[in-house]
């Protein structure tokens, strides 16, 4: 009887984490690439995935607020980037898979450049 209480009662604490987590195709396009080239604004460093906010024109020419979502902090850390590597106000350009939705303008980060001193991430995209 105890054990099966401990059972039920570890079910529906870990349910929510175990449900929690989102497919990454879900919402972005696989195997399709935008290239976006503008000014960072802002730099979100946290779990589960960081989050940039990048103005860059869309495909009219128009300037929008572009929603890059990357990797998880200890991953960025791994490959090289820092939660002080990119600041508000660098020239990046960023290439990745699109959102589902056009209109939202969103990215899932694959590659993110400073042409101003050359430095290049590539991200685990994939691994989302």
């Amino acid at each position: 009887m105890k054990t099966g209480l401990l059972v039920v009662c570890l079910s529906l604490f870990l349910a929510p984490s175990i449900f929690a987590h989102h497919s990454a195709t879900a919402t972005y396009i696989h195997g399709q690439v935008v290239k976006i080239e503008g000014t960072l604004k802002d730099f979100v460093w946290r779990n589960p995935h960081s989050f940039m906010k990048v103005e860059a024109p869309d495909d009219k020419g128009e300037k929008q607020i572009w929603t890059i979502e990357g990797a998880a902090p200890q991953q960025l850390t791994e490959a090289g980037l820092t939660a002080s590597t990119l600041r508000a106000g660098d020239k990046v350009i960023v290439t990745g898979y699109p959102g589902r939705v056009a209109e939202d303008h969103r990215l899932l980060l694959q590659v993110i450049e400073r042409p101003s001193d050359g430095f290049k991430y590539q991200g685990p995209a994939a691994q989302f």
